[in-house]
C-alpha cells in the first residue's frame, strides 16, 4: 500500500519536532556527564556524608529516607531525564518513520504523561518558594550551581521553557492527527478490498451466463439452418448435383 504524501509530510514535521527534543535531550547527557567528570576529578577521594538535621527534616516531610542516595545523585537524575528524553524521542521516531498506529499511541501516551510531570514540577517550584529544603542535600553543590545559572538568566529560560512545551505539545498533536489519518485510511482500504472481493465473487456467474446466452443461440441458428435444409434438400453434397441437373435441364429445353 503506497503513503499518501500528506502522511509522508507530516511524519516529516514529527520527526523533525522529535530532532529537536533529542538534542536537548544529549545536551542534558552531555552536561551531566561533564558535572560527573569534575566531581570524580576534584573530590573523587573525598566522602561527604548527608547531614542529620537535613536528612531527618526531609524524611518527616515527604516520608521518604534519602540516606541510602549516592552523593551524586543530582547528576545522576540530571542524566536520567536527559536518558529518558532520547528514548521517546527514538520511539516517536521510529514511529513516525513506519507510520505505525500503535506505535504513534505509545508515542502519544508516553510524550503527555512527560509533559504533566513537566507542568506540575514547575508547579511546584513555583508555588512552593522553599522547594529546596524539601530535597535531599546536594554534596556536590550542582543543584546550586544550576538554580543560581538559571535565576541570573531567568528572561532567556522562560522562553527556551516555553519554546521546549510547544514543541512537546505540537509532536504530540502530530502524532494524533497521523494516528487518526492512518486509522481512517485503513478503514477505507478495508472497504475497498470488501468491494473488490465481492466482485470478483459475482464475474464467474456472469461469464457462465453469458456463456449459456451464446450457447443458447448458436443452438438456435444451427436449428434454424437444419431446418433450411431439409427444406430446399440442401444436405451436405447434394446440394451440388440437384444444381448441376437443374442447368443441364434447363439447357436441354433451350
Amino acid at each position: 500500500m503506497r503513503t499518501p504524501c500528506c502522511h509522508t509530510f507530516l511524519a516529516f514535521i514529527l520527526k523533525f519536532l522529535n530532532f529537536l527534543q533529542t538534542f536537548i535531550g544529549v545536551s542534558m547527557i552531555i552536561y551531566s556527564g561533564y558535572m560527573l567528570d569534575q566531581w570524580h576529578r576534584h573530590h573523587g577521594d573525598v566522602s561527604f556524608p548527608l547531614p542529620l538535621a537535613a536528612v531527618s527534616f526531609n524524611h518527616n516531610v515527604l516520608g521518604l529516607d534519602f540516606r541510602s542516595l549516592p552523593e551524586t545523585w543530582f547528576i545522576y537524575g540530571f542524566m536520567g531525564v536527559g536518558i529518558l528524553i532520547c528514548c521517546i524521542t527514538c520511539i516517536g521516531h521510529f514511529a513516525a518513520e513506519a507510520i505505525n498506529g500503535c506505535c504513534l499511541c505509545f508515542y502519544a501516551l508516553l510524550s503527555t504523561v512527560f509533559v504533566l510531570l513537566e507542568v506540575s514540577l514547575v508547579a511546584f517550584i513555583s508555588l512552593d518558594h522553599q522547594w529546596q529544603k524539601k530535597l535531599p542535600f546536594d554534596p556536590t553543590g550542582e543543584l546550586e550551581s544550576v538554580c543560581a545559572f538559571i535565576k541570573s538568566n531567568m528572561d532567556v529560560f522562560e522562553w527556551v521553557g516555553i519554546a521546549v512545551v510547544v514543541i512537546q505539545v505540537l509532536s504530540i498533536l502530530f502524532a494524533i492527527i497521523i494516528r487518526s489519518s492512518v486509522s481512517s485510511q485503513r478503514d477505507d482500504d478495508d472497504i475497498e478490498i470488501d468491494y473488490d472481493r465481492r466482485s470478483r465473487t459475482r464475474e464467474p456467474l456472469l461469464h457462465s451466463y453469458s456463456g449459456k446466452a451464446s450457447g443458447s443461440t448458436r443452438g438456435d441458428s444451427d436449428i434454424w439452418s437444419s431446418r433450411m435444409r431439409e427444406k430446399y434438400g440442401l444436405h451436405g453434397g447434394e446440394a451440388k448435383p440437384s444444381l448441376l441437373n437443374h442447368n443441364s435441364s434447363t439447357d436441354s429445353r433451350q
